[in-house]
Parts: structure tokens; C-alpha cells; sequence
């Protein structure tokens, strides 16, 4: 999906404007696996780049989620409740997990973009 940006982490931002959107890549979806709950952040947190900010877990393991900019949470995905495998369907669309008021927009300029973040993947396999 065209405008993500990634972390080494595999977790991915859309940044529109001030705020981000983010989750966790396709790859990373893929190594966990069936989702089958997503802790989510209360609304107000604040966040540092490469901080926790929500844990998914699947029928593998628990992980952290990490922000890939740093912010404050100011919408997390509903549908993650009744639905966390929706991850699996749709990391980088509608498995969204939280949205962003960032602290500084500059700051998306530090994360990969699609060809960087696929050259590291391929340096995982």
C-alpha cells in the first residue's frame, strides 16, 4: 500500500498530515501467525518513537507492538475487539491498530520506505 513507511521492528505508519496511522507489516502478521487478541493503548497515551504502545497475540506468541514516531494516541481500531484476525486479512488496511497526533511530523523522515523495508525483509529470511 502506497505513503507506508516501516520500522525494523516490522510495525508500519501512514502519516497524513500531523497524524499516523499504524500497525504491524504483512511480514510480521505472517510470522505470528492466527491473531487472536490485540491489547490497544488508552486514548491520551503518549508514546516515544520505538516505544511499546500495544501487544498482539496469536496462537504462536505474545508481542509488543512498537510506534515507529513518536506521539500522542488519538484513535485506536474498534474493530480489533470483535475482530483481531482482521490483522491477518488486512495488516496495512483495515488491521490498523491506533492513530497518532505526532510530536513532530518531521520525524517520519527517519523510517524505511517499501523498497528499504523489503531489502531488510529479505535480509531476515
Amino acid at each position: 500500500m502506497a505513503g507506508l513507511k516501516y520500522i525494523k521492528s516490522h510495525e508500519w505508519a501512514r502519516i497524513d498530515g500531523g497524524v499516523a496511522t499504524m500497525g504491524i507489516s504483512d511480514y510480521a502478521q505472517g510470522q505470528l501467525g492466527d491473531v487472536v487478541y490485540v491489547e490497544l493503548p488508552p486514548i491520551g497515551k503518549k508514546v516515544e518513537a520505538g516505544g511499546q504502545v500495544a501487544v498482539v497475540e496469536s496462537v504462536k506468541a505474545a508481542s509488543e507492538v512498537y510506534a515507529p514516531i513518536a506521539g500522542e494516541v488519538i484513535e485506536v481500531n474498534a474493530k480489533l475487539a470483535d475482530d483481531p484476525a482482521l490483522i491477518n486479512r488486512a495488516a496495512t488496511g483495515d488491521g490498523w491498530f491506533l492513530k497518532l497526533k505526532l510530536a513532530n511530523p518531521g520525524d517520519g523522515s527517519a523510517l524505511m520506505d517499501e523498497a528499504a523495508y523489503a531489502k531488510f525483509i529479505e535480509g531476515q529470511k
